[in-house]
């Protein structure tokens, strides 16, 4: 039987290291898949999940017993892209120059269609406002429900469905608008 995230983290905060190494396995990839949706670069997203392990080790005995790990872990690789940009003072941005297609180096022979489509839904994700994109990010690409999106960005359930809504609106629009379909003049 397959031990839960939560199981995991206390064997962890035990001593357990190939518990770690257990949950590193787990969300590496898709902490990476969130930190590539706006840094352009893979070794920048590579990074940002390197420290996001890095904190969740030096604050695992801070995490509560009864807690969900998910959102916790979220909400410190979050903070740490936060805090990238900042750093850096700037958005990511959707030069074609620096993209690294999310997937291109998994997918081999990818077709060029399905690498713009990629390239244009992540220069409409870094159009939207940033507490808008990471909801989006969150429970579209993560698939978490609202109310875990909600304790992971520090946010009432109302306000997240609300910028959800706002969000998937923009989306459409702006994509609608880099790719009017058949007959659009």
């Amino acid at each position: 039987m397959e031990l839960s995230d939560e199981e995991l983290m206390a064997r962890y905060q035990a001593g357990d290291t190939e518990a770690f190494q257990e949950l590193y396995r787990r969300y590496a990839p898709r902490l990476n898949g969130l930190m590539r949706r706006s840094l352009f670069r893979k070794e920048e997203a590579a990074d940002l999940v390197q420290q996001t392990f890095l904190h969740l080790h030096r604050a695992r005995n801070d995490f509560r017993t009864g807690s969900k790990l998910r959102p916790w872990l979220f909400t410190i690789a979050l903070n740490l892209k936060r805090k990238h940009f900042r750093t850096v003072k700037r958005r990511p941005t959707s030069e074609l120059g620096e993209i690294d297609p999310v997937g291109s180096e998994t997918a081999p022979g990818t077709p060029l269609e399905r690498l713009e489509d990629q390239a244009a839904v992540r220069a409409a994700l870094a159009e939207l406002p940033d507490g808008t994109r990471e909801v989006i990010e969150l429970h579209w690409f993560e698939g978490m429900p609202f109310a875990e999106v909600a304790k992971t960005v520090g946010a009432s359930l109302s306000a997240v469905k609300v910028r959800a809504h706002r969000g998937y609106k923009r989306l459409r629009e702006s994509l609608a608008a880099r790719n009017p379909g058949p007959g659009a003049e």
